[in-house]
């Protein structure tokens, strides 16, 4: 017989469950169609458990955030994660860019909807707003350390002399949501497709 569930595991799973119906409602009608009643009753839990739980939609949304970009509730930074340790320590500069592309791919699948929905509901609403362009920063400051590690393991300038600032923009653009929805949601590309292309693009900006 299997052990009975502890109280925290109950609400870690309904918690995940709360998320979870968060993540189908606001992909599929966005912000303001998703309502807390609307996740509540997707989640089979009272309305009042929600709010309880996250405080407010936008709580929710940013923890929902968090979530699908970490791809589990731990709170390791993403510069900490083994798969950003890996970019780092990786001595050969092509083979970096192509794992920064494979590790985009990663969170982009996952994320890219979520981030989708707050980049569509910043033009209206000035806390996601300010999420968004959080999550802009947060991006940019582990494009930014990428790049820092990538002028190191070149023999003398980056193409064009970048350096690492430019060079984290670059990447920036090239491995953002909005490139990744444009290409794979919009035009129908397989995320596979879109990962090799992006590590070609970055080779072919940065790499002398």
């Amino acid at each position: 017989m299997a052990a009975p569930m502890t109280r925290a595991e109950k609400a870690r799973r309904t918690r995940r469950r709360m998320l979870d119906a968060a993540a189908q409602l606001f992909t599929e009608r966005g912000w303001a169609g998703a309502t807390i009643e609307d996740i509540a009753r997707t989640a089979e839990v009272g309305v009042q458990t929600v709010y309880f739980t996250f405080g407010n939609k936008r709580a929710l949304l940013k923890e929902l955030l968090d979530t699908v970009i970490a791809g589990d509730t731990t709170s390791l930074a993403t510069l900490d994660r083994p798969w950003a340790r890996a970019v780092i320590e990786e001595p050969e500069a092509a083979a970096q860019l192509a794992q920064q592309a494979a590790g985009a791919r990663q969170i982009l699948q996952r994320a890219a909807p979520v981030l989708e929905v707050v980049r569509g509901a910043a033009a209206a609403d000035p806390e996601l707003a300010e999420l968004w362009r959080t999550s802009q920063h947060q991006r940019h400051t582990v494009q930014l350390r990428f790049a820092e590690a990538l002028v190191t393991k070149v023999d003398g300038p980056l193409r064009d002399g970048h350096d690492a600032a430019s060079a984290a923009d670059i990447a920036l653009t090239v491995l953002g949501p909005e490139t990744y929805a444009l290409l794979v949601t919009g035009r129908g590309w397989p995320p596979s497709r879109w990962e090799r292309w992006a590590a070609d693009a970055l080779v072919r900006q940065l790499l002398p």
